[in-house]
C-alpha cells in the first residue's frame, strides 16, 4: 500500500491511496483526503479492500505515519496480518508499487483536463484499465490471474 500525494483538488480529495496485490498483481486505486487520520484509516481498508476480497496474510507498506502507527500496528496484530515495511536505505523493495504510481499518474495525466480539477472520477476507468492489462511477471491479466 501507499500513497500518491499533494495531488491537485478533486472534490476535496488530494491523494491517491493505491493497494497493490502482490500474487495477482491486481490494483485497486482509491481517492483520499490528505487529513486522513491512523482512526481513519483501518475503516476505509474494510470498506474499499477487506469487504471485496477478504484479509491479506501480509501487507508491505513504506514507512508513511498511517503505516506505522500505533493503532494499525495493534489491528493487524489483532488480525493476524503480517505487516512488512520498507527499508529506508532499500527503497527498491517497494519497486512494484513505485512503478505503479508513475502508470497512474500517465494514465491520469492523459484523461485530466488543463485544470486537473475531477481526476478522482477518472480513477475507476484508470483502475480497469490496468488489471486489464497484460502483466510482464505473470503475462496475463489481473482478471484471467484470478
Amino acid at each position: 500500500m501507499d500513497f500518491i500525494p499533494q495531488l491537485p483538488l478533486s472534490k476535496d480529495f488530494d491523494l491517491i491511496l493505491v493497494v497493490a496485490y502482490r500474487f495477482s498483481k491486481m490494483e485497486i486505486f482509491l481517492p483520499a483526503y490528505g487529513t486522513i487520520t491512523s482512526l481513519d484509516f483501518p475503516q476505509i481498508f474494510i470498506n474499499h479492500v477487506f469487504y471485496k476480497h477478504g484479509l491479506p496474510a501480509s501487507i508491505f507498506s513504506d514507512r508513511g505515519s498511517l503505516f506505522i502507527s500505533s493503532f494499525w500496528t495493534q489491528l493487524c496484530q489483532h488480525l493476524k496480518i503480517s505487516r512488512d515495511i520498507s527499508n529506508a536505505f532499500h527503497p527498491e523493495a517497494d519497486g512494484q508499487t513505485e512503478r505503479l504510481n508513475q502508470i497512474l499518474e500517465q494514465y491520469l495525466w492523459i484523461y485530466v483536463s488543463y485544470h486537473q480539477d475531477y481526476w478522482h472520477t477518472w480513477l475507476p476507468l484508470a483502475e480497469f484499465a490496468y488489471n486489464n492489462e497484460e502483466h510482464s511477471s505473470t503475462k496475463q491479466s489481473y482478471f484471467f490471474t484470478i
